[in-house]
């Protein structure tokens, strides 16, 4: 392991995304992660091997070292591994290799990418990014990031001056291939990272569309890379990958075997004292909420910041420049707590990260892997605890079926259980509430009691009474007039007009009813000179 003085010492010269990058892979990379394969012996080109150098890399993890050699060979390979133990590196490095080994076509245009990378979310795409830039710190290739939320102008303008390597989200890639921003004529490599979450986000028809326009699968090197590798992602493999090699490092072991998870069997009402008891008996510099619901996650905030825990929210509908921010404040520790729904739960490579709370049990059991993968990533250490509350408790079963082993239950003592303060806030209304409450209110004012409008200075009398009895300046009487009395179910007034109006239409009807029907004779035609006409 490098020591820490390698990492203040070159901080001042590179770029703070790539000064993070550098922290993860210089402090975090330990030699219990990793195997006795160095990058040097792989035959990897020599720009790659310094980039490599000044990301810290000497020696492969095992998913680099069983799915190098075959890529590097040319082969298709599809590899399965935890999450956080170096995937990135290993199709990154791959492709850049091959790029470099396979000089494109003279006929290949600006706008045609050699390589285009598929990522499920935002998130993973920019980490793919900063990696792809510091790997490929020493080459000359052009590369172009694409996700949606921000910069779509600015994106497609990149697009237009040329691409190299294309890295994105379907929907956003998509949407500039249909307007025929670029094309994928030219792909020689193609990599999709965290296949089984494009099921899972149901972009799984859009990955096919952009895969049938790219050239053969023959002529391509295709790489495909999950945490899981299913059934369904099977089939995809098969469909659209040239026999690929299927590579799986401890595929029995789901979850990292330095995370110590833990389980606690708690009430609803107990789980935020709960999880504040807990905050306030570790050491919380940087610790992961993995909450359902965005109001959830908002709630939860509430009462940490009550509470004296700095913490922030991110979820779907975080603006995106926001959303970077807090990442970047969660990655660096100026941010210690951070609440996050499943958004943030694949493919980030967040350094450091001591602590996972599972709020809310996931309702899919894979995902409990991926969350519990944001601590203990690359050989580190870190904690699961997870709450099994009256509401998420039934995911329990199904998640301990899938990692195969039982998650230790630990005890609620009573000062795990403190006296908070209460959060100034105000609970958000549903929908259906709000409308409820409207309907009441409407009801109200159409109600029988309700239905006499009421003058401007509070009195009881209308102003079609007003209008009846002239107004009040010019009004002879000097007497008051005396209360009405009240009556137990008034009657709704009916407008005098109306009312005839209606009494009329009534009588006409009932008149034309009973009336025989006669018929009167047609008048009979005369010419001009006075005799009947026939016919």
């Amino acid at each position: 392991m490098r020591a820490g003085t390698d990492f203040l010492k070159s901080a001042s010269i590179i770029p703070p995304y790539k000064v993070l990058a550098k922290y993860y892979y210089d402090i975090i990379m330990t030699d219990t992660h990793i195997t006795d394969q160095p990058f040097t012996g792989l035959g990897l080109q020599e720009s790659l091997l310094k980039g490599l150098v000044d990301a810290g890399f000497e020696f492969c993890t095992p998913i680099q070292a069983e799915t190098l050699p075959l890529a590097l060979a040319g082969k298709d390979v599809a590899g399965q591994a935890q999450t956080g133990t170096g995937k990135s590196a290993a199709f990154l490095l791959a492709m850049f290799n091959h790029l470099m080994e396979h000089p494109a076509a003279e006929s290949r245009k600006l706008t045609q990418p050699r390589a285009f990378i598929m990522a499920p979310t935002r998130e993973l795409a920019i980490q793919i990014h900063k990696d792809a830039e510091l790997l490929g710190k020493y080459t000359d290739f052009k590369m172009v990031l694409v996700y949606g939320g921000t910069g779509y102008e600015q994106q497609r303008k990149a697009l237009e001056d040329g691409v190299d390597i294309l890295i994105g989200t379907p929907g956003r890639t998509i949407d500039y291939f249909k307007q025929n921003i670029f094309d994928l004529k030219a792909v020689q490599v193609m990599i999709m990272d965290e296949a089984d979450r494009m099921f899972d986000l149901g972009f799984i028809k859009d990955i096919r569309y952009l895969l049938n326009h790219m050239p053969a699968r023959e002529e391509r090197l295709n790489l495909l890379f999950s945490a899981t590798l299913s059934h369904r992602v099977g089939e995809l493999a098969y469909d659209h990958m040239n026999d690929p090699v299927e590579v799986e490092v401890a595929p029995d072991q789901k979850t990292a075997d330095k995370v110590t998870q833990t389980l606690y069997h708690t009430a609803n009402e107990e789980k935020i004292p709960l999880l504040i008891g807990l905050l306030r008996h570790m050491d919380p510099h940087r610790t992961l909420i993995f909450i359902n619901t965005k109001h959830m996650a908002e709630k939860i905030q509430s009462w940490l910041e009550a509470n004296g825990l700095q913490a922030e929210v991110i979820s779907g509908d975080v603006p995106q420049n926001k959303r970077q921010r807090l990442l970047e404040d969660f990655s660096t520790g100026k941010l210690p707590v951070l609440v996050a729904t499943d958004v943030a739960a694949r493919g980030l490579h967040i350094p450091d990260v001591s602590h996972v709370f599972n709020f809310d049990l996931p309702q899919d059991a894979e995902d409990y892997v991926h969350r519990i993968g944001r601590t203990a990533r690359a050989g580190a250490s870190g904690d699961a605890i997870s709450f099994a509350c009256e509401t998420h408790a039934y995911s329990l079963m199904e998640i301990e079926e899938f990692i195969a082993h039982k998650i230790p239950v630990a005890r609620i003592t009573p000062d795990l259980l403190p006296e908070l303060i209460k959060p100034k806030y105000r609970e958000r209304q549903s929908r259906d509430k709000r409308s409820r409450d409207r309907d009441s209110r409407s009801g109200s004012r159409n109600s029988p009691g309700s239905n006499r409008p009421r003058s401007r200075d509070g009195g009881g009398r209308s102003r079609a009474t007003k209008n009846e009895t002239g107004s009040r300046e010019s009004s002879t009487e000097t007497t008051a007039v005396p209360p009405q009395p009240q009556v137990s179910a008034p009657v709704a007034k009916v407008p005098v007009k109306e009312s005839v109006q209606k009494s009329e239409r009534e009588l006409v009807k009932a008149e034309t009813k009973k009336a025989p029907v006669t018929t009167s004779p047609k008048p009979r035609r005369t010419f001009k000179g006075g005799g009947p006409a026939v016919g």
